[in-house]
């Protein structure tokens, strides 16, 4: 193996603001920790300055060492870094690099996995309280690992991890709000296939990011390589993976294929449907294993949808929810799919070729609900699930020009569901119900779905 070249100085193209008044980092506080707060964090005030604090829980006497924050910054950024006085659910974090000032990519590892939930569903509850005037009662669902084994303890779940690479080619993750990378041998939270595919060790040369994504189907995990701009990338030998490396012209394949394969069994009553799909290169798909069941099953009761009645995905992906709709509306109904990214509707196109009574349109999403055809057409439902930013005043706005009797909307982030929806409520939609579920344990994320009917 040759040694890789180090990688070159990246200009960081963002100017932060100069600080108002002397930089406060490093200073430490006695802080009472209040309540959770939405970004993996819990809300205290010191000298009538919000202080926001992570590895801490509510309630907790902690000292805390301000990672941002000027004399003069109506709020400060902190680490939790000795506790005089812990919560009950306090525990060890699994992973050694968990703590302040080391690996950002997990937030809550110093809390039991059922009392993460009940911060999760706080903030879930606080954001539409506070997004959208309403006042939800929130139960955040265990998502439990399939097959032998399954503990919830929270751990090997993640089947997609993205990897930063430092400057003598370490593979690693990020310090939190930092452009310093942390090198692992390993992350407790990837799955065995992520972290076997050999990367952690490795060492890569001229590249920004390697991301490893194991599919349910059992084949080796696939390592998509990004070179740093204007370079070649050095890719170690990896002899358990696929390996590509993302150029401008696609995905350039090293070793094995380019793409992740996908089973899918969904209950639907008494009934069990199953699914194969094809995920190109580091394309979406959920990072839980157990996410596209639970996901689809709640779509499904959601919307309860008939035979020959008429849906829409929007941000449809390689079409999960696609598939399932096409099965319940049957060969008298349509299902039509929108999505923007060119690779994913071509991988839905080769799982989804048996269904007839499937249309996809490439394209944007917001684009497509402006269309004339799709204005005359009768949509009854509707899915949604948009990126972490959310749908958006236009595309709620062109959701509720269709007037579809129900609207299943898939979010990763709560404060946008909860923006979205006030926007919905405008058009005469109410939320009808809301279910939320665990399937990034160990961070602050949640993944809800939430029904709207008019």
């Amino acid at each position: 193996m040759s040694t890789p070249s180090r990688r070159p100085t990246r200009a960081r193209g963002t100017r932060r603001p100069a600080p108002a008044g002397p930089d406060a980092r490093g200073t430490e506080l006695e802080l009472e920790v209040g309540p959770v707060a939405h970004g993996g964090h819990c809300v205290a005030r010191h000298e009538g300055r919000v202080v926001f604090v992570r590895h801490a829980l509510p309630g907790e006497r902690v000292v805390a060492r301000v990672t941002e924050g000027a004399e003069g910054a109506s709020f400060w950024r902190a680490d939790a870094v000795r506790v005089l006085a812990a919560d009950p659910d306090r525990v060890e974090p699994p992973c050694p690099v968990a703590g302040p000032g080391l690996c950002g990519g997990c937030d809550f590892q110093h809390a039991t996995p059922a009392r993460q939930r009940t911060l999760k569903a706080a903030v879930v509850a606080e954001q539409f309280r506070r997004l959208a005037g309403l006042d939800v009662d929130v139960t955040v669902e265990e998502a439990p690992l399939p097959g032998p084994g399954a503990d919830g303890a929270g751990l090997r779940w993640r089947t997609r991890t993205q990897f930063a690479v430092d400057a003598e080619g370490r593979t690693g993750l990020r310090a939190h709000r930092s452009h310093q990378v942390v090198p692992l041998q390993d992350c407790p939270i990837s799955t065995e296939a992520v972290v076997g595919s050999g990367v952690l060790g490795a060492r890569f040369g001229n590249v920004g990011t390697v991301e490893v994504a194991a599919g349910s189907d059992g084949a080796a995990p696939l390592v998509v390589v990004e070179p740093l701009p204007g370079t070649h990338a050095h890719v170690p030998k990896l002899p358990d993976a696929s390996v590509a490396v993302r150029t401008l012209e696609g995905l350039h394949r090293v070793s094995g294929r380019t793409w992740v394969g996908e089973r899918v069994t969904v209950r639907v009553g008494e009934q069990k449907r199953e699914h194969a799909f094809r995920v190109g290169g580091a394309g979406f798909w959920q990072v839980h294993p157990a996410a596209p069941r639970l996901l689809g099953e709640a779509v499904l009761a959601a919307l309860a949808p008939q035979p020959g009645e008429h849906a829409l995905d929007l941000y449809s992906g390689v079409g999960l929810f696609t598939a399932l709709l096409a099965d319940a509306v049957g060969a008298d109904g349509t299902v039509l799919a929108v999505e923007g990214e060119g690779r994913a509707v071509r991988d839905a196109r080769r799982s989804l070729h048996e269904h007839p009574q499937v249309e996809l349109w490439e394209g944007d999403v917001e684009e497509a609900l402006t269309d004339d055809e799709l204005a005359g057409r009768r949509t009854d439902l509707v899915v949604l699930d948009p990126p972490r930013s959310g749908a958006g005043r236009a595309v709620v706005d062109g959701i509720a020009a269709l007037a579809p009797r129900a609207v299943a909307y898939v979010a990763c982030d709560p404060a946008a569901l909860a923006r979205d929806a006030k926007f919905l409520a405008g058009h005469g939609f109410r939320l009808d119900g809301l279910r939320a579920f665990d399937l990034f344990p160990m961070t602050h994320h949640v993944e809800c779905v939430a029904r709207f009917v008019r």
